[in-house]
């Protein structure tokens, strides 16, 4: 039987060992659907045979192909050792009916699919693990004021329960991502030579695609079509673009001059070796690092949809290093992340001094608007919000002492506005009166 593996044991999927074990898988299914149809001369005894027999090692298959030259044809040899060792010498030997009417490809593609369906399986538990653990958190920070920054610039006032929701969001928009490429990539072909099964019959691409798992190709050429792969890496480059993008938030959170949060720091561990003061994002970095070789892999599998005529192998050896890596890669970062999401340490009382560090710059848009219900154009309102603005912002990039931005709107004759106006106005929470309904939809989301 295949093996079945869990998230511990990604590399394993991409090891020869798993591989040949899946092709063992293929063919054996393969002569047991002959011997079902009872076409090609393979009997139910012989079959049963070949199952019970069969067997390799990858030092055996490695010693052959040294000589052969052909990976396929150094494998078959060496389960043909273990399935005829008990044949007496002139009796027929029962190795003849593997592989009987296939060619490489079916072999080598449908088990490859195989493994991408293993590994996609591991990956999305990883994603569904980060969403959940974003999802909680996002609870928790629900009523937690914070300042959103639109540029790198303070812009109004969240929560930042609201970063976490939407990270939450972009796990599932990727799970939603790879659950399509599984579905498009869990896919067979044994089929023959460009694919016309001229020596093999259709119901033994049925039999074998649904013992494994995955949907007959309606029409191979020989290979299974390489958009297939390349939807796969691309969701795989998605998803560890997303995972960048959360780990870019929690190093830009965790700068000295905004420190709102950062990843976890554990007892003994050094952050510089000149400089032992140093608690550094560098597992947040390392998932950024990583994201790029990812991302980058992504145009191999686009560069190998083009094959020349019915097949070439130029796909196999990028793809084989590809596809393994972007998958090794993508587990460890997605694990790295949950473990920075669970214990990201937060300081709400630095995100309230942040949000308070412009002096009520923050309210602007507030101001604006107040000044447009009094009558007066947006064109006349936006002078008086950006002249007294702009005169609060010189005194804060001095650090200078000086009048907030209120107290400047208060002294300002062209600013009508009441003092009751003015409260509700520089309330962070009435910019949040309205944000139960991103938190509605977000106790909704199912992963």
């Amino acid at each position: 039987m295949i093996p079945r593996y869990t998230r511990p044991e990604m590399g394993r999927i991409w090891q020869n060992e798993n591989k040949f074990a899946i092709w063992k898988e293929i063919e054996l299914l393969a002569c047991e659907a002959q011997a079902e149809l009872g076409k090609a001369g393979i009997t139910r005894e012989e079959a049963a045979w070949i199952r019970e027999h069969a067997d390799f090692t990858v030092e055996r298959i490695d010693e052959i192909e040294a000589v052969t030259n052909h990976d396929v044809i150094a494998f078959l040899t060496c389960m043909a050792e273990y399935i005829d060792a008990d044949i007496p010498e002139g009796q027929e030997k029962p190795s003849r009916w593997v592989h009987y009417g296939m060619t490489s490809s079916d072999l080598g593609d449908t088990a490859l699919c195989y493994q991408i369906t293993q590994a996609l399986d591991i990956i999305l538990d990883d994603v569904v693990a980060i969403g959940e653990i974003c999802k909680r958190r996002a609870f928790e920070f629900k009523d937690v004021l914070c300042c959103g920054r639109t540029h790198g610039i303070h812009a109004e006032p969240m929560t930042f329960g609201m970063k976490f929701g939407n990270w939450a969001w972009a796990m599932k928009r990727a799970q939603v991502r790879l659950q399509q490429a599984r579905e498009v990539i869990a896919t067979g072909a044994i089929s023959g030579a460009v694919g016309t099964y001229s020596s093999i019959d259709p119901f033994v691409e049925e039999y074998v695609c649904e013992h494994l798992g995955l949907t007959p190709d309606p029409l191979s050429t020989q290979v299974i079509a390489r958009d297939r792969h390349a939807q796969v890496m691309s969701a795989l480059a998605c998803t560890a673009s997303s995972l960048e993008y959360i780990a870019m938030q929690v190093r830009l959170l965790q700068e000295s001059d905004v420190i709102e949060a950062e990843e976890p720091f554990k007892k003994g561990q050094k952050g510089s070796s000149a400089m032992p003061h140093k608690r550094n994002p560098i597992t947040a970095e390392r998932v950024c690092g990583m994201a790029r070789t990812i991302k980058a892999n992504a145009q191999v599998g686009y560069d190998n949809v083009a094959l020349w005529f019915e097949r070439d192998i130029s796909h196999s050896s990028a793809e084989r290093i590809a596809m393994a890596d972007s998958f090794i890669a993508l587990d460890y970062i997605a694990e790295k992340l949950r473990w920075i999401l669970d214990g990201l340490q937060t300081y709400p009382d630095a995100m309230m001094a942040n949000l308070n560090k412009t002096r009520g710059l923050i309210f602007s848009s507030k101001v604006l608007l107040a000044l447009v219900n009094t009558g007066i154009t947006r064109e006349d309102a936006y002078v008086i919000v950006q002249r007294n603005a702009m005169e609060t912002w010189h005194d804060v990039q001095q650090a200078k002492p000086g009048p907030t931005y209120r107290e400047r709107l208060e002294a300002d004759p062209e600013c009508t506005l009441s003092a009751e106006v003015l409260d509700q106005i520089f309330d962070p929470w009435d910019f949040l009166s309205r944000k139960d309904i991103v938190f509605d939809r977000l106790e909704k989301l199912e992963f």
